[in-house]
């Protein structure tokens, strides 16, 4: 018979201090993309992340806190008791290991439902500013997926697009590489260029596709990015597929120099995301520097 983990203390708050099935389930939502898409939820790790979560009403199912070690910090105890959810202490060895730490334990996990969108979702705005979405096609690592989502948004992007058989965003790499942009920023998966395509036509404005691509037509510099735009950053490896340059009305490079012979996919998009801003901040296009 399994030994009885979970119990509740004064105050009715469940803990768990040894690896239990629950603890386990956790573990699994670190380690499994299967378990964590089965199951429809990950977990948050990460002081930024967690805030970021819950100023967005990201939908939290359970707070895991420390119940051992040093006192909870301010912040830690404000979001615990104001947290009207599901509430359950963890060992601070089990809660280390749940926050990939080899040297102390997180004082909050957050264990959040995933959303998943389709593109019948995505309403863009309108306004003065012309919208722009980043694509990012068959990100093969979180991490990357991670660094360019929160490149959205510090540039303002509307939201980003995953096509194809692509790394999770839910993955734990992805989430801390974000610093919570995850839960700022939304993102929608695709099929494929087609399904894109098909939402740039239902819209009602102008919308240019433009892909990033070594051999581009134009330097990004040299390219009017200043009206509604969906910017194409191709795969870590193999860059763009041919699907995807069919699709797109324009490719345009980033010139560099050095010994390097390309820019890798999270720098390619910061690159041009800054490049949007920079445009319609109001510099001049069109060949000046």
């Amino acid at each position: 018979m399994t030994k009885r983990s979970t119990h509740r203390p004064a105050g009715g708050v469940p803990k768990v201090t040894v690896r239990n099935a629950r603890f386990q389930q956790w573990q699994s939502y670190l380690t499994t993309r299967a378990k964590r898409t089965k199951a429809g939820r990950f977990l948050i790790q990460g002081v930024r992340p967690l805030t970021l979560a819950l100023e967005h009403d990201w939908p939290i199912e359970t707070i895991l806190y420390r119940v051992d070690g040093p006192v909870l910090s301010e912040w830690a105890r404000g979001i615990v008791d104001g947290w009207a959810g599901e509430k359950i202490g963890v060992a601070g060895e089990l809660l280390a290991e749940l926050g990939e730490r080899s040297e102390s334990a997180p004082e909050l996990i957050a264990v959040a439902k995933a959303r998943t969108r389709s593109l019948a979702g995505l309403t863009l705005r309108r306004g003065e500013q012309e919208p722009v979405v980043l694509v990012f096609d068959r990100p093969s690592s979180p991490g990357n997926l991670g660094t360019l989502i929160r490149s959205a948004d510090a540039f303002g992007a509307d939201a980003v697009i995953v096509t194809g058989h692509a790394a999770d965003p839910f993955d734990p790499q992805c989430v801390r590489a974000s610093t919570g942009s995850l839960f700022a920023v939304p993102v929608f998966t695709a099929a494929d260029p087609g399904e894109v395509v098909a939402f740039r036509d239902r819209q009602s404005r102008d919308l240019q596709i433009v892909g990033t691509d070594e051999d581009g037509d134009a330097t990004i510099f040299d390219h009017d990015l200043r009206g509604g735009t969906i910017l194409v950053i191709g795969n870590e490896t193999r860059g763009m597929s041919a699907a995807w340059r069919g699709a797109c009305d324009a490719t345009v490079s980033i010139p560099i120099g050095g010994a390097a012979s390309s820019l890798g996919a999270p720098s390619a998009g910061a690159v041009c995301l800054y490049e949007v801003t920079r445009q319609r901040a109001g510099a001049t296009t069109g060949g000046a520097r």
